[in-house]
């Protein structure tokens, strides 16, 4: 059987705007490609960050004209990314298969992912993003509902939450497109964030962490293996100081230990761990890997790469 892998890819693999988005994709699309010529089953995962950011600046900009342009939910926001960056990636991914005589149908889903209304996150609003404010329009939209956050004196940002994933709306049609041996891409972004409302689904101001999504989605998905790919080769601890150590083989109580310890930066590398962590703890023989793009076939070969399991 076909080796089923889930790939989380980070916004190295991206570029920061639309022109290096068209052309890391082709350089992503051949990493994957490598994995599917290795006979591995893909479904692929993105982050959306720079993107969500550009929309959503964007959107903002354009209802501070005189034209009003209605102010667009940040949910829509993700979606409209996961449909842009989906775009990019799976065309990237069709002329690389078919450049290497493989016919291989790729598709972009548009994916809702559920959290939890009563998650603490909603409590806490850390995310910024969009466009900066004075302090008077900040007051203004925090009439309407939005929260509002000072940055390091450049002016005032709204800001978001990050909620847990719990599950993946459409989930069984991911699974239906795989029975039929199709690369899937799906939950762009950690996916458009909704909470459920009796048989709505309602779009949450928020965003879910990729890594986190990409988690779940591998547990739901019953994966072999989940690739977190980032911009270093290995996780370390002591990152940067002269004691700096490159970890190739952890156990969840191992990684914990360093979680602990502080050793990986909330922004960067933490989320990265523990996503890795709940995936591996999800299932006896479930491992996960943190490696670079470049990197991902030796990783998957065990040649490279940390590797954390239960």
């Amino acid at each position: 059987m076909k080796k089923r892998i889930v790939i989380a890819l980070g916004g190295n693999a991206l570029g920061d705007n639309l022109y290096e988005q068209m052309a890391a994709v082709k350089q992503t699309s051949k990493a994957i490609v490598d994995l599917i010529e290795a006979d591995c089953e893909v479904i692929v995962v993105h982050g959306n960050g720079p993107q969500v950011g550009m929309i959503n600046l964007a959107l903002e900009s354009a209802a501070k004209t005189e034209a009003k342009t209605p102010f667009i939910p940040i949910s829509m926001c993700v979606a409209m990314s996961q449909g842009y960056i989906g775009y990019d990636l799976q065309n990237a991914l069709r002329e690389e298969l078919l450049a290497r005589g493989l016919d291989v149908p790729v598709a972009t889903i548009i994916t809702q992912t559920i959290v939890d209304a009563a998650d603490p996150a909603f409590e806490k609003p850390s995310k910024p993003i969009g466009a900066f404010y004075s302090k008077e329009e900040a007051l203004e939209m925090e009439g309407r509902g939005m929260d509002m956050m000072e940055d390091a004196g450049r002016g005032y940002r709204r800001v978001v939450s990050s909620p847990k994933p719990i599950d993946i709306v459409e989930k069984e049609t991911v699974k239906a497109l795989l029975a039929a041996n199709q690369i899937v891409v799906a939950v762009g972004g950690g996916g458009i964030p909704v909470v459920e409302e009796g048989l709505h689904l309602k779009g949450a101001s928020a965003v879910v962490d990729k890594d986190f999504a990409a988690a779940k989605l591998a547990e739901i998905l019953e994966a072999d293996s989940l690739v977190i790919l980032t911009a270093v080769e290995k996780v370390a601890i002591n990152f940067g100081k002269p004691d700096e150590c490159w970890l190739s083989d952890l156990s969840i109580s191992e990684a914990q230990q360093y979680v602990d310890e502080g050793h990986f930066a909330p922004g960067s590398m933490l989320p990265k761990v523990q996503a890795a962590m709940q995936f591996a703890a999800s299932g006896a023989e479930r491992s996960a890997l943190i490696t670079m793009l470049e990197k991902a076939k030796d990783g998957i070969e065990g040649t490279t790469g940390t590797r954390i399991h239960a």
